[in-house]
């Protein structure tokens, strides 16, 4: 087993959560699983990917927030690098916590690593749980089809679910919508093998040039952007939900392509 860094050791003992006096979070996490799943996610995002994460100030220190991006890569690259910025730039670090897709539990073990690591299994009452605990949850809005998008497709978003501004709106959570960059890069996916995907109990399987998706060391970024909070109970009309979904959306959609020109070195 990969040896705890005392870095992150100490970062653990300053998340704000309440661990009772095994190291058990009410929600499952343990200090122990995420000592060293912290220690594997600081070495890939200090030295393999060199993350930059840009607009920290953005984000609430404490409180209940929701963090909303694009998904980029064929893999789960996004939601672990924002995860560890959080733990590991964040002042008091926090524990990002995001919805996993079902067929992780149908994993040998895949439910409680992930629950140990404070991972839910994507539930609308986890959510609303957590964010009602001051917590911060992670949202994904284009889901399995955002992760499926292809090279040629890596700064576009696909259609954004409406369920997240709803939750948003009903217990009264910030959004903060951000943009990952370089998950194209690290895993250019050419195709997706569905049917291989099946027979494995997953969505679909990514294929690159090299054939298997094994991350490149691709330069990564995430951008967080000015928080944006929606009035209302979660229970109006679908219209003005699509709105504030669009708002979001277009948020992300810009800081997309501010950082597409910017990595292209574009005026």
């Amino acid at each position: 087993m990969l040896p705890v860094d005392p870095a992150v050791r100490d970062r653990i003992e300053r998340l704000e959560i309440p661990f009772n006096a095994f190291g058990i979070d009410p929600y499952g996490a343990s200090k122990k699983e995420m000592g060293v799943f912290f220690s594997m996610l600081k070495l890939m995002y200090e030295k393999y990917f060199s993350v930059e994460a840009h607009g920290l100030h953005h984000v609430p220190p404490r409180g209940r927030v929701m963090l909303v991006g694009n998904h980029s890569g064929g893999v789960a690259l996004d939601g672990a690098m924002v995860i560890a910025s959080m733990f590991l730039e964040m002042d008091p670090p926090r524990l990002a916590q995001g919805m996993v897709e079902k067929f992780i539990n149908k994993m040998p073990f895949g439910s409680q690593w992930s629950t140990r690591c404070g991972q839910l299994t994507g539930l609308p009452e986890h959510a609303e749980r957590l964010l009602r605990d001051d917590r911060m949850l992670m949202v994904f809005p284009e889901g399995a089809r955002g992760t499926a998008k292809l090279f040629k497709e890596r700064y576009t978003l696909v259609q954004f679910g409406t369920g997240f501004v709803r939750l948003a709106m009903r217990t009264k959570t910030p959004i903060v919508p951000f943009a990952f960059l370089g998950g194209g890069e690290a895993v250019p996916t050419i195709a997706n093998a569905y049917t291989l995907g099946k027979m494995l109990g997953v969505p679909y399987v990514p294929i690159t040039p090299w054939g298997v998706a094994l991350p490149l060391p691709a330069k990564l970024e995430v951008h967080y952007t000015a928080p944006m909070l929606f009035e209302g109970t979660g229970s109006e009309e679908d219209d003005v939900v699509f709105g504030y979904v669009e708002r979001v959306k277009s948020r992300i959609a810009e800081t997309m392509e501010l950082g597409r020109r910017r990595r292209k070195g574009e005026s």
